[in-house]
């Protein structure tokens, strides 16, 4: 039985996730400079110790509700190998954990349901914890973050 390495983290009270190995650091949040005529997902771009990002409103582009007030939000800045060397953070609300999660409690939506959204969903994450009492269950929606940035990239970055 494989696994699979995720982030999980936290918008408008949903819980998300995408592989780790895209996530390189989160930060806290910080002054975000706009970009005039960018879409509204497009929130900015940060300067990071020397390195232009540009930032994404995650919720705005995937159409969620908006969640925490901004400045309470965190960015998880991506690695940069497949975006032409510049760097691409997210804003998310929270970020939970990292987990290891059996390919068995991945659930794939049916092709309907994903390519109503542009296919940016992997799958759902059933989540069972032991740990507490009577076990804590929920499903966290498993992003394909590649396909997103790709996405991002060929039409407003690129």
């Amino acid at each position: 039985m494989a696994t699979i390495d995720v982030v999980e983290f936290e918008i408008g009270g949903e819980n998300y996730a995408f592989d780790i190995h895209l996530a390189r650091e989160i930060v806290e949040m910080i002054p975000i400079t706009p970009i005039p005529g960018a879409p509204p997902y497009i929130a900015g771009i940060i300067n990071l110790r020397g390195e232009i990002t540009n930032v994404i409103r995650i919720n705005e582009l995937l159409s969620l509700t908006e969640g925490k007030k901004v400045e309470d939000q965190k960015i998880i800045v991506l690695v940069s190998n497949g975006n032409e060397g510049s760097g691409i953070g997210i804003i998310v609300d929270e970020v939970h954990s990292v987990n290891a999660v059996s390919e068995d409690d991945v659930e794939q939506l049916g092709d309907t349901i994903s390519s109503g959204i542009d296919g940016f969903i992997k799958g759902i994450i059933k989540v069972r914890d032991a740990a507490e009492d009577g076990g804590k269950e929920g499903l966290v929606v498993w992003l394909d973050m590649e396909k997103i940035l790709s996405d991002i990239i060929s039409r407003h970055l690129g």
